[in-house]
């Protein structure tokens, strides 16, 4: 039984039964034997089906976001994600004609000669639980588009999500067995994939999730994608606009919880603006309201498990009894305690510490002070992890140059926490490999099929 046990309240909100290896088998099988008219129907046709679905998701909004609340804690004051999912999805749509156009060598009276790109067949999305609607749709509408078939099987803490995804496309026209919604355990989709079943795979999850997925694939050839854990620093350089660095990096580390894959977990300060950017990030987390997600006045709402949040606890704890310091008084936050978690920044940090290391994934962050580009640089790189990295200053060149020597898969300037679906979202080290959306998207969704054509 897949069981999604609330973050208000401890109670089981939604169970499923996760589908036995023959049933599993049975889905793989109707999913093959539609992909192929599917990926005969011309582009236009299958770009609007799309189209189609993502709109009739939109139009589901008013249920989707309490039951977002519910289901992983979001507050409802946030709106749902409909909006960066029709972003990525319409980005996608957009350039499909193009990404996915032949490339033509020849065309003479003697060869044609082109490479096309071709859909794998059945495509597996594992999509997690923190952003569930626009995770999952960075390779479902691209991987449709593109003429596969996919299977979505989404985190256990959002089971709805995939059920209302699919009711949505099918509604909208997309057949049932092109996209479907599994409920699957482990071991069957580990035993799912070491059988061959799928033409690649997208995993978006833990670092042993990934590995796990690895493991599964291994001997098989199958493609995969793999967007694992994140440690994603922030740097403010001396000439930074310094309210715009604190308000953006203290809401990407603190936004639905802490608990964004490109989220800000470590910030690295010039020691100029040091004590200023420290006082007013102070200043913005203690004006957060913790409590119930579906209260219009909660800020900051549960993480989506009580382990999450011990997990955070931990880290915090051994950071402050190792020397560093914490600035967020819990009195002002009285409703900490299971699933709810304080916001904490701290700083005397060092990366000796778990805070400053392994992946937290909630609202804590340390902060440090720098004296340069090259302390920030060493300090930004010391991780096991790749996703993004954010830089501020006020000098572009000095930006990018800096950039190219992070080892990261995004740098973003004067930004943090997004996605743009125009570049490619990629990470690399333990973060994982392969890329999704933008052109790349779909390269990593299709393969190459070369026509050597000798006309005489």
């Amino acid at each position: 039984m897949i069981t999604c046990t609330s973050p208000i309240d401890g109670s089981v909100y939604a169970e499923r039964p996760a589908l036995s290896a023959k049933a599993a088998r049975d889905a793989v099988a109707r999913a093959r034997a539609a992909q192929a008219d599917w990926a005969a129907r011309p582009l236009t046709e299958r770009i609007a089906l799309v189209q189609a679905g993502v709109a009739a998701v939109g139009a589901m909004n008013d249920e989707i976001v309490p039951g977002l609340a519910w289901q992983m804690g979001r507050p409802v004051r946030y709106g749902g994600e409909f909006g960066g999912f029709n972003e990525r999805a319409t980005h996608m749509a957009q350039i499909a004609a193009d990404a996915l156009a032949d490339i033509e060598v020849e065309d003479s009276a003697d060869f044609r000669r082109l490479i096309k790109r071709v859909p794998h067949g059945v495509v597996l999305v594992v999509a997690p639980w923190n952003y569930p609607y626009m995770t999952a749709i960075n390779t479902v509408a691209p991987a449709l588009i593109a003429g596969n078939a996919v299977m979505l099987k989404h985190a256990s803490q959002t089971p709805l999500v995939g059920e209302r995804m699919a009711a949505a496309f099918h509604g909208a026209g997309v057949p049932e067995d092109v996209f479907q919604n599994v409920f699957l355990d482990h071991a069957t989709t580990s035993q799912l994939i070491g059988e061959r079943n799928f033409g690649f795979v997208n995993f978006t999850g833990s670092v042993g999730g990934g590995r796990a997925i690895e493991t599964a694939a291994a001997g098989t050839f199958t493609g995969l994608g793999l967007e694992l854990g994140g440690k994603d620093p922030g740097y403010v350089m001396e000439d930074a606009d310094l309210d715009a660095a604190v308000d953006t990096l203290i809401d990407g580390a603190m936004f639905n919880s802490g608990q964004c894959c490109c989220g800000i977990e470590r910030i690295y300060v010039h020691e100029t603006l040091f004590d200023a950017f420290v006082e007013k990030a102070v200043s913005i987390v203690n004006n957060y309201v913790l409590g119930n997600p579906l209260d219009p006045e909660t800020t900051l709402g549960p993480m989506a498990h009580v382990r999450f949040a011990e997990e955070v606890r931990a880290q915090t704890a051994e950071a402050i009894a190792a020397g560093a310091t914490a600035h967020i008084d819990p009195a002002r936050f009285p409703q900490d305690g299971g699933a709810y978690l304080m916001p904490q920044i701290l700083t005397n940090v060092t990366h000796d510490m778990r805070v400053m290391r392994d992946e937290s994934f909630g609202p804590v962050v340390g902060i440090m002070s720098v004296k340069d580009d090259e302390e920030a640089l060493r300090l930004m790189n010391d991780s096991d992890f790749g996703l993004t990295a954010s830089v501020w200053t006020a000098d572009t060149a000095r930006a990018e140059a800096l950039g190219d020597r992070i080892e990261t898969g995004t740098v973003f300037m004067n930004r943090a926490d997004y996605l743009d679906p125009a570049l490619c979202w990629t990470g690399c080290k333990d973060t994982g490999r392969g890329g999704g959306l933008s052109v790349i998207g779909y390269h990593n969704l299709t393969r190459p099929k070369s026509y050597h054509l000798k006309k005489a």
